[in-house]
């Protein structure tokens, strides 16, 4: 248990900053925006996951990697594959209607990317939580002085990364129709696994540690899916270059804080 406190702490300030960035969601209104606002907040979505993509998975997979003695492509290429492969096939399977499909069966286009985005971005939380809970597994409960100092630099790191991720979640899932409460409640959830599979992690951390990379790639792999097969084509039906800047806007500011950060 004295152990686990930490874990359960850490992982609970990354999701609660996850809360606190989809609870942007209450500060813009939807019937005061236009379609020009929905597709800035697309484009943000679409380069805040590219940049996390990136930075806080693919290059984080291929050092891990490293550090298991493994070649770091290898896991880095494998497991974005798998991811894109995962969610295409996911896609498949939603029983929501396609560009140019007509069926009676489903529901508008808008959903089906707001149940893909919430998907990918969940994902990417899961491997985000591992490494918390495996740093204070290794700091073993405040034991390691100097251990804990960067298990908590992470913790912190990772909960300001997910501020923008959150609210990337909750306005395009507002503006695709949600109320302000449900795209908060989506939003927020998306981070409830990292307290999760951060415990999960403390619980089997000689067993998990070796897929960590595979985990990471993958997670990476579903994010550019959603990326480049429904948010970046959304966000440029027309309007000029609005949807170019929040893709700029999105991938700049995650940058920073992914670079910033560690």
């Amino acid at each position: 248990m004295e152990g686990i406190l930490p874990v359960l702490g850490g992982t609970g300030f990354t999701f609660a900053m996850t809360a606190l960035g989809a609870a942007v969601v209450f500060f813009f209104r939807k019937e005061n925006s236009s379609d020009k606002v929905q597709l800035v907040f697309l484009g943000f979505a679409a380069g805040v996951m590219i940049a996390a993509s990136v930075w806080s998975l693919l290059i984080p997979a291929i050092e891990k990697a490293e550090e298991l003695g493994i070649t770091g492509w290898v896991p880095a290429a494998g497991g974005l594959i798998f991811g894109v492969l995962f969610l295409m096939g996911l896609d498949k399977l939603l029983p929501f209607f396609h560009a140019g499909l007509d069926r009676e069966d489903g529901v508008k286009q808008g959903l089906k990317r707001s149940a893909l985005l919430i998907f990918a971005v969940t994902l990417h939380n899961i491997p985000e939580g591992m490494a918390v809970g495996l740093a204070f597994a290794l700091a073993g409960g405040g034991s390691d002085p100097e251990l804990m100092a960067s298990a908590i630099a992470l913790a912190v790191g990772i909960g300001i990364q997910n501020f923008p991720e959150g609210a990337a979640i909750s306005l395009p899932v507002r503006q695709s129709g949600a109320s302000r409460s449900r795209a908060f409640v989506c939003g927020a959830l998306s981070g409830l696994v990292e307290p999760v599979f951060g415990l999960i992690t403390v619980l089997i951390a000689g067993h998990i540690t070796p897929l960590l990379p595979w985990l990471l790639a993958f997670a990476a792999g579903a994010m550019l899916y959603v990326v480049i097969e429904e948010l970046i084509p959304e966000a440029h039906l027309g309007a000029g270059h609005l949807g170019t800047f929040g893709v700029m806007a999105g991938f700049i500011i995650m940058m920073i804080l992914d670079v910033a950060l560690g």
